[in-house]
This record gives structure tokens, sequence and C-alpha cells, in this order.
């Protein structure tokens, strides 16, 4: 059975947080909301949990999972990033953009895609979110939580735990979310590629919305 915690999405009690980041450290997986919708996140230096992550979203290993991080200077430690990629980074971050990008030696070959070495990171736009990353310590491997063989982001928390509580260790409760997934932008490329259109406005990092 999974633990609940509710927390106000403005000023999340300091205690809860750290008891989730706790679970986290401890190899769990919990659904947390973002600024997009809800997701499960998971450590990343922990093979078990990471497998676990993919088992019950019920993706393999060509899907690509993406690192939640606090702001722009830690997701440079886990992404090759040059001039022109910083420049887009900085007008999409924080908010619900998630950026492909090369992954850097920090990030472990099981978690990046494993023919082109990618990796999706993002900074979410989230207060909650972003002081349990804070109390964390470092980046979270997450990824949308889409039941298996459904096309819908789960927005709703009780929602989550009724359906997962026998699944995730922990099931963090803010309130509900956008029930749209982030937009997905490659920036592997001589020029970035749109490759999902959801919450993020493309048009703030200068594209077309019309995805690839």
């Amino acid at each position: 059975m999974s633990q609940h915690f509710e927390l106000h999405p403005d000023n999340p009690q300091s205690r809860l947080l750290k008891q989730a980041a706790q679970i986290l450290h401890d190899g769990g997986v919990a659904a947390v909301p973002t600024d997009s919708s809800y997701a499960l996140v998971c450590r990343l230096d922990d093979k078990a949990a990471v497998e676990n992550l993919r088992r019950i979203r019920g993706v393999d290993d060509k899907h690509h999972l993406t690192l939640l991080c606090r702001d722009l200077s830690e997701l440079a430690s886990y992404a090759r990033v040059d001039n022109r990629q910083y420049r887009l980074l900085k007008l999409g971050t924080p908010g619900p953009f998630t950026f492909v990008l090369e992954a850097s030696k920090e990030v472990p070959r099981r978690i990046s895609h494993p023919s082109r070495r990618t990796i999706g990171l993002r900074v979410p736009d989230h207060k909650m979110l972003q002081d349990l990353l804070a109390v964390y310590g470092e980046a979270l491997v997450a990824t949308t939580l889409i039941p298996p063989d459904e096309t819908e982001a789960l927005n709703d928390p009780d929602e989550i735990r009724e359906r997962y509580d026998k699944r995730v260790q922990a099931v963090v409760d803010a309130g509900a979310c956008a029930a749209q997934p982030t937009t997905v932008v490659d920036l592997t490329g001589d020029n970035p590629v749109l490759l999902r259109l959801g919450r993020g406005d493309p048009a703030v990092l200068g594209l077309q919305a019309e995805p690839a």
C-alpha cells in the first residue's frame, strides 16, 4: 500500500516533503504533480527503481525517460549543451517543455535511449515539485503518468491512489494539475524539432505548432 502525502500546492509542509524524499531515496516510485500532468518519479542511480517505473508505466528501454531538474545549471550537468541550445532552454524553463538532448556521462546508460544516447530533460514550473526536488537534492527520473494501453495522462490524485495504491510507494497529492503532457522538443540536430505538441507554447521557442 502506498503512502499518501497531502501537500499545500504553494506552501508545502517541509515534514511531508522530507518523508516523500526519503521514500525516493530508499528506492520507491512516487506519483507527483507537475506543471503539466502527474508523473511517476524515482531515483536516477537505482536500477531496480527505474525498472519498476518502466514496468508500472508499461514502456520498454526505447521509451525516452525524462530527468526533472531544479534549474538550468543542474540540467546542464546531465546533458551536453552548446550556446545555441542553452538560449532555447532559457526561453522554455521553467515550464511545461521537455527537451531531448545528448546525455552526459552523469546519466547511466540504462536511463538514456539505447541507440541514440539521448535523454529528456526539463525544469518544471510547479512550486511543490520544486520544493520536493530541493529537499531530495538531485534530479529525479520521470515519465508522464499514462496508464498502459491508454492515451490520456492522469490528473486526479484520488483516481491515482485508487488505481496505483499497490504499485507505487507514494502518492504526493497537491491537488489537480493541468491534464496535458509537456511539449517535447528535440535539440540534438542542427535545428530544433517539435516532436509533441503539449501544454508548452512552441512559439515561446520560435517554433511552429506542427509536430514533426
